[in-house]
């Protein structure tokens, strides 16, 4: 196998969740590149639809999942209808951005909801499929955040279940390890996703400021961070878990 082999996905199949739009639906994109058999999965089937009629377009295999990852019983569905599963990438997650002591229990709760108890119970159930294989072995890629490292104003729960996540990762990756399953988080900065346009129009001043904390100099795009999953889900990283992969331009360095 060359280097560039290594980080081809062929004959694998991924998951993703959140794939509708933003990250999501680019590393779905980009996995399917790889060589990859993609489910792309979330709450708007419209979203997800047209991002695997692309990815087919393109001569790739996808497949179109509706889930609502915080209903536990629709994340069993989900993955039970999927005949092997190589990659998962935990994608779902929002931010409510707002100062810490006005944040309500109602945000708190929802907050909780989607960024820890849903991205646990889909790793569990992904690992759960992961080791139906036995020796085929598997790698989980969690989508954390910079937040997952650093603090910061007005993102006091982000911030909370982030950290929550990079420890998710690193006892995943301890239990995992000997079933060859790989737990990489990926950290990214501030990307432009609807999200942070959203975040951009209500606050002009937020993107300036967002503009002036990365030494890189730009905010980051959606590709960043897939080209970052393809090479923790291919065997290149075979070596990589426990670990995280901060796609930050520099932010943390500070």
């Amino acid at each position: 196998m060359t280097i560039t082999d290594r980080f081809r996905l062929d004959g694998r199949t991924a998951l993703v969740t959140g794939a509708g739009r933003g990250i999501g639906r680019a590393c779905a994109v980009a996995l399917a590149q790889a060589g990859a058999e993609v489910w792309l999965a979330a709450r708007t089937r419209g979203e997800i639809e047209q991002a695997a009629a692309e990815i087919r377009a393109a001569g790739g295999k996808a497949h179109a999942v509706p889930c609502d990852v915080t209903n536990s019983r629709e994340v069993t569905r989900l993955v039970t209808s999927i005949p092997v599963l190589d990659v998962l990438v935990n994608n779902a997650g929002t931010n409510i951005p707002e100062p810490f002591v006005e944040v309500s229990e109602a945000h708190l709760d929802q907050l909780l909801a989607l960024n820890v108890r849903a991205a646990f119970l889909v790793a569990q159930a992904a690992a759960r499929k992961m080791l139906e294989g036995k020796t085929r072995g598997g790698a989980i890629i969690n989508m954390s955040s910079q937040m997952g490292h650093v603090g910061a104003v007005n993102r006091s729960v982000y911030c909370m279940t982030k950290h929550a996540l990079e420890g998710l990762t690193k006892a995943m990756a301890l239990e995992l390890a000997p079933h060859a399953i790989r737990v990489v988080s990926i950290a990214p900065t501030f990307i432009d996703t609807p999200m942070y346009r959203q975040m951009k129009e209500k606050k002009p001043e937020f993107a300036q400021w967002v503009n002036e904390r990365i030494p890189a100099g730009r905010l980051g795009q959606p590709q960043d961070v897939a080209a970052a999953v393809v090479f923790a889900a291919s065997p290149a990283a075979a070596l990589i878990t426990g670990t995280s992969l901060v796609v930050d331009g520099g932010w943390t360095a500070q």
